[in-house]
This record gives structure tokens, C-alpha cells and sequence, in this order.
């Protein structure tokens, strides 16, 4: 390789990194200048928040009070009240209502 053409490929090799490092400098300048997003305090915003759709099942098979939806998450099946199944199923989780269980991606009992 003749020694011109070294420096030709040393010279773009060079410009290429400089342009390189200009662009990350402009990058982090304007990541730096962006200010981050502030929240508000979380009493603020615990009264609006929404109510959970389910809550874990604590071993007992009394629903808690607003959740009748039984779920098994092993077999990703849901029981309604008064389904076949239902009273002999012991949930992992309760739901509030089937719309909820099923929006998780559970199924609904055949039977």
C-alpha cells in the first residue's frame, strides 16, 4: 500500500471520529438540558387512583368483600359465582369482575 494512500485512509478514519465524538457531544448536551419529569407527591395521588382489579388470595375461600371472581393462574382459568366449579376452587387470585379476569388474559370456565 503506498504511503498516499495510508494517509488518505487515516485522514477519513480521522474525520470520521471526530464527527462521531461532535455528535455524541451534541447528544449529551441536549439530554443534559432537558429537565426530568416531576411527579406529584403520592398523597396527591392515592385518593384518585383507581381501584385494583384483584387481590391475592391469602389461602381462605370466602371472597374478599367486591372480589367473586376465583382465578387459578396455573391453569389460567377463571370461575364465576354459581359456575360448576366454583365452590371447589381454591383462587390464587380474586377478582372484581370477569371483564378484569379476562382483560389479565385468563379464560373463563366452560362449564
Amino acid at each position: 500500500m503506498s504511503a498516499a494512500r495510508r494517509l488518505v485512509l487515516i485522514s477519513l478514519a480521522a474525520a470520521a471520529a471526530a464527527t462521531v465524538i461532535a455528535w455524541m457531544r451534541r447528544r449529551s448536551e441536549s439530554v443534559a438540558s432537558t429537565a426530568p419529569p416531576q411527579w406529584p407527591p403520592f398523597d396527591e395521588v392515592a385518593p384518585s387512583a383507581p381501584r385494583a382489579s384483584w387481590v391475592i388470595a391469602t389461602g381462605g375461600v370466602e371472597a374478599p368483600d367486591g372480589f367473586a371472581v376465583k382465578v387459578k393462574v396455573s391453569s389460567g382459568i377463571f370461575h364465576v359465582p354459581g359456575g360448576r366449579f366454583y365452590d371447589r376452587t381454591t383462587p390464587d387470585r380474586w377478582y372484581a369482575t370477569a371483564e378484569a379476569a379476562s382483560a389479565d388474559g385468563y379464560r373463563q370456565s366452560k362449564t
